[in-house]
């Protein structure tokens, strides 16, 4: 409990101390008084957000203390979690500097806010005129009911496989999807590859054929070139392989009177021997070439269809082409193992949905069984609170949907009067028996 409050140079505060003792303290005032000024620097200690204005001078900084008596809070695992040195009789402070900064500290150790604020729940509970209406939210009322059911690991477990089940749930409906538009492109993704499949590009090279295609499409004139190539190169008389023989002819006999002249020799018949082989060459190229129009049908063919997937597809060469045909096969591949993957997802969740389910039984079972109690105590907390008629009953019913706490609805009905009937406590219960049920929800 609270055991102390110190406020220094806070809001209309200048100085003082509060002291509280076991049993009930109640602070009252006119309004202006300042009983919101307290719970505001209480705030603070409890790790909410600082704001400059609320220092009175702003020169000095402002400081607020609270004392806790904490021996009976089972808190020290909480302090060893947070890297906080715990005491039975613990402090929190916080500064406000005139510059603005703040600082927290637990038992004079610099603390977070985010520590401030996990220690701050533990210690202090603040209702505030409108949290009563919480009461009224179905939400609020399962966590009342779950709270002495002891059912939080079990949620957790529960919200673990929940996200399972939507995450599965939400790819099974993909995968549905695509298998649907899968369907849809199937024909026509099977024509392109096939397509391109009878287009045996494997091994094809296009520039290898467009050659092939110029050599027979230009046959008769290739043949002609040659043949007159060589007439230049073989003529008896005015050929060059006769003229450069003549040459290397006329200068052996003097080759050997100067390294000049041997040279001269060299070079003619170096030039000799290049102009044999550029003549065999002809000859050989002159045999390769052959007018036949079936294999320049072929070739033609073969490029026109080369030409004609390449625009299709927009590319331009042949390996592109092998990469399509590949993306393709791979779409028809996976339309037709997609059964198969929905088939083992549908297994998947169907499995998650059982533990799912079995989760939810659980958590049923436990509120069920600790309703009787919870009921029997808070009749106990009416009665001595003025409303010794009071009845409650906690009504389970079990819905199709999966929801963050289980899949049951709670229906909380209420009455404040001796043989009149129950009712739903949003509309039966007055301000002030809204206000005495949460008081004993709190106890």
């Amino acid at each position: 409990m609270i055991t102390s409050l110190a406020i220094k140079n806070y809001a209309l505060i200048e100085d003082i101390r509060v002291d509280f003792h076991s049993g009930l303290t109640i602070i009252t005032g006119e309004t202006g008084a300042g009983k919101s000024i307290l719970l505001g620097a209480l705030g603070l200690v409890l790790g909410n957000r600082a704001d400059l204005k609320v220092v009175k001078d702003g020169q000095g900084k402002c400081v607020i203390e609270a004392e806790f008596a904490i021996a009976d809070y089972q808190l020290e695992a909480l302090f060893r979690e947070n890297d906080l040195d715990y005491e039975a009789h613990t402090i929190l402070r916080r500064e406000i500097l005139p510059s603005g900064k703040s600082r927290a500290f637990v038992n004079d150790t610099p603390a977070t806010l985010q520590q401030m604020q996990i220690l701050g729940e533990r210690l202090i509970d603040v209702h505030s005129q409108n949290e009563t209406q919480s009461l009224l939210r179905e939400h609020y009322q399962m966590e009342v009911v779950d709270a002495l059911a002891n059912n939080g690991q079990l949620l957790a477990s529960y919200r673990d496989t929940l996200e399972q089940f939507k995450g599965g749930t939400k790819r099974l409906e993909e995968l549905v999807e695509e298998k649907e538009q899968a369907a849809k492109e199937l024909d026509y993704h099977t024509f392109l590859h096939k397509e391109l499949v009878a287009a045996q590009l494997e091994g094809t090279d296009q520039q290898d054929l467009e050659e092939q295609y110029e050599k027979l499409n230009h046959a008769e004139e290739i043949l002609m070139s040659l043949g007159k190539l060589r007439q230049v190169l073989l003529a008896d008389d005015t050929g060059s392989l006769a003229s450069v023989n003549e040459a290397r002819s006329l200068i052996t006999s003097i080759r050997g009177f100067s390294s000049e002249y041997q040279t001269l020799w060299e070079r003619l018949n170096s030039v000799m021997i290049e102009l044999e082989d550029i003549s065999e060459d002809v000859e050989r190229a002159s045999e390769d070439v052959d007018a036949d129009p079936v294999l320049l049908e072929e070739v033609n063919e073969k490029l026109q269809r080369l030409h004609s997937l390449q625009q299709k597809h927009l590319v331009s060469s042949v390996p592109e082409l092998i990469q399509i045909e590949k993306e393709l096969a791979g779409k028809i591949d996976t339309s037709s193992t997609i059964d198969a993957r929905i088939e083992q997802l549908q297994v998947e969740v169907l499995t998650t949905k059982k533990e799912l389910e079995t989760h939810a039984v659980q958590l049923n079972k436990n509120r069920t069984n600790a309703v009787p109690a919870l009921k029997e105590k808070l009749e106990v907390f009416l009665g001595e609170l003025g409303l010794p008629n009071a009845q409650f009953h906690f009504e389970f019913n079990e819905t199709e949907e999966f929801r963050s706490n289980g899949n049951a609805e709670l229906e909380v009905l209420f009455t404040a009067n001796k043989g009149a009937k129950l009712g739903p406590l949003s509309r039966v219960a007055s301000g002030g028996e809204m206000s005495r049920i949460m008081l004993a929800v709190k106890a």
